[in-house]
């Protein structure tokens, strides 16, 4: 191997795909912590005195994110107070598996850890979701219920920001598939390395413009532990097509990842377009483009025995709902066969039998005791 770029005497033992320097091991430490350094002082990601939740899942991303927040906090006095925050899909032989990884990740850097399940807040695992809908969609309910996941445990905990770790790879394939969906409400923020939810909490990502490579590199190097299983559900995800064109293109240029970024920073909604503005759904109370959230909708689509209901457009939404509601009423109460008496109940499945017993029903996260949502 070459020696190193920066002409410190050692050896190189990597070439960074980022920048194409060869560097040593101690050397590609100090590049890639302080490029993070400085993304976040230029940014402002940060004010002094906050509590900072981060999203941990166990993956090399939030693993990485947490190691060197904790790393830089203590050499750069940032002042923060960091935490934990992770949510339970309940997906079997994932995310089990992945939670020993966080809580080994929460003793190594002496941080609280809180743990919020789908179960809990919404009534289903991940594993009951896919069992109803199959194994097509069902990242959309997987998606939807965990950003709002993160949001309502930031909102309970009282944090002052919400950490992920997006990398530069994930916000080009995000790019990427709002382009190909004419998705230019998500266009125009996917890219904002600061957004807000519209609870106050705004949401940063410190790793922006790390590339998924060097993130994975340093893992290694720093001998950190982490998950690197991918989700049994991911493959069918559309995300996936996004992220072999990405790969593709990477191989041909690896700087075709920033390129995408800065085109998608650089991108303006012509005035015209009309562009959905936050209200609060009224149904959960959470922030929404619209009356009811998509949450809601999916929720329920679920408990009433249509799991299909929340995919696609709203109209399609409306119409579904309408069509439901108008065979409930026709349906007598009476006609209940886990009673003699009648029920009251209103949910029922697709094939109109009444649901009275076993069913599901959703929780409302500001009913439950923080106590619960603790390991």
């Amino acid at each position: 191997m070459p020696s190193c770029s920066t002409k410190c005497g050692r050896t190189a033992i990597l070439k960074r795909p980022k920048t194409g320097d060869v560097l040593c091991k101690d050397c590609f430490f100090e590049a890639f912590e302080n490029e993070i350094h400085f993304t976040i002082t230029k940014a402002k990601l940060f004010t002094p005195n906050s509590t900072v939740a981060i999203a941990a899942s166990g993956g090399k991303d939030s693993t990485v994110l947490a190691y060197i927040l904790k790393l830089l906090n203590e050499k750069y006095n940032y002042q923060l107070k960091l935490l934990l925050l992770s949510i339970d899909e309940g997906i079997t032989g994932y995310r089990d598996d992945s939670l020993e990884t966080v809580k080994k990740n929460q003793e190594d850097y002496d941080m609280s850890l809180k743990v919020l399940s789908y179960k809990d807040l919404y009534g289903w695992t991940m594993d009951e979701i896919v069992a109803a809908i199959g194994r097509k969609n069902n990242c959309t309910f997987c998606g939807v219920f965990r950003r709002q996941a993160l949001d309502r445990g930031a909102h309970l905990l009282k944090v002052d920001y919400l950490a992920t770790g997006h990398n530069a790879d994930d916000i080009a394939e995000t790019v990427l598939m709002n382009i190909l969906r004419g998705d230019l409400a998500r266009l125009s923020r996917c890219t904002s390395i600061i957004t807000d939810s519209g609870d106050g909490i705004p949401r940063v990502k410190p790793l922006k413009y790390c590339y998924e490579k060097e993130i994975v590199m340093y893992a290694y190097f720093r001998k950190l532990v982490y998950f690197s299983t991918e989700c049994v559900f991911a493959p069918n995800a559309y995300r996936g097509h996004a992220r072999v064109l990405l790969k593709d293109l990477e191989k041909i240029d690896p700087s075709v990842i920033m390129n995408i970024i800065q085109s998608g920073e650089s991108i303006k909604v012509n005035q015209t377009v009309n562009m959905p503005t936050l209200t609060n759904c009224t149904r959960c109370g959470y922030v929404s483009s619209q009356e009811i959230c998509k949450a809601c909708v999916l929720l329920e689509g679920l408990n009433k025995g249509l799991p299909k209901l929340g995919i696609g457009k709203s109209s399609k939404v409306k119409r579904l709902l309408e069509e439901h509601s108008l065979k409930e009423k026709s349906i007598s109460k009476n006609n209940c066969s886990n009673s003699n008496k009648t029920c009251e109940n209103t949910i029922i499945d697709k094939d109109f039998q009444c649901l009275c017993l076993g069913k599901k029903e959703s929780v409302q996260i500001d009913q439950l005791p923080l106590d619960k949502l603790t390991i």
